[in-house]
């Protein structure tokens, strides 16, 4: 079984706490995404590579990487909550703590499409008004201040996304789990 790229691979071994190995049919097993259709394996095979994949990668991640990823990818809610509080410390910002833990919370949890953003009854739904960076800072500071804070929040979470998606890759290269270094 082989990955299409570090990111499917993440993905999937971020979700595996949701990933069941029970029978599916036919127009079920075509949305495997992430696992190239060559290299299709049982549902329990998936699943344990999900799981070693899940703990290669935390184990061999630096602590802000994974939890970058976590943060940003993970569907299991508490993991995903623990992942954005361990970041907020983290960030070189000018902003309060309150601002930088409402901006990696919206960078984390984008806001869904659809009524009221809900899709699904197990995924994180923020209320629309949380996205409303006026109540991100106490003190009132204007909006050029708080447009710069968050962009410069955002841009040091996707250069630690970015960065982490690398070291990912070349992990899954090592192992020979990607699909071009299978061909």
């Amino acid at each position: 079984m082989i990955y299409r790229n570090a990111l499917s691979a993440v993905i999937r071994c971020l979700t595996d706490e949701c990933i069941d190995t029970a029978s599916k049919q036919t127009w079920q097993r075509l949305g495997q995404d992430g696992i190239s259709s060559s290299h299709r394996s049982s549902p329990q095979a998936m699943l344990a590579l999900d799981c070693l994949v899940h703990a290669r990668l935390h184990r061999e991640l630096l602590p802000r990487l994974w939890q970058v990823l976590v943060a940003r990818y993970s569907t299991h809610k508490a993991c995903k909550v623990g992942a954005i509080g361990c970041l907020v410390p983290l960030l070189n910002s000018p902003a309060p703590k309150l601002f930088r833990y409402k901006a990696v919370t919206a960078w984390a949890i984008p806001p869904q499409k659809g009524r009221d953003g809900k899709r699904s009854t197990d995924m994180l739904v923020l209320p629309p008004e949380f996205y409303d960076m006026n109540a991100w800072d106490p003190e009132g500071r204007s909006e050029q201040t708080r447009r710069r804070w968050r962009a410069g929040i955002r841009k040091e979470l996707e250069a630690m996304e970015g960065k982490a998606l690398v070291e990912v890759t070349a992990i899954l290269r090592d192992e020979g789990l990607l699909i071009d270094e299978a061909t």
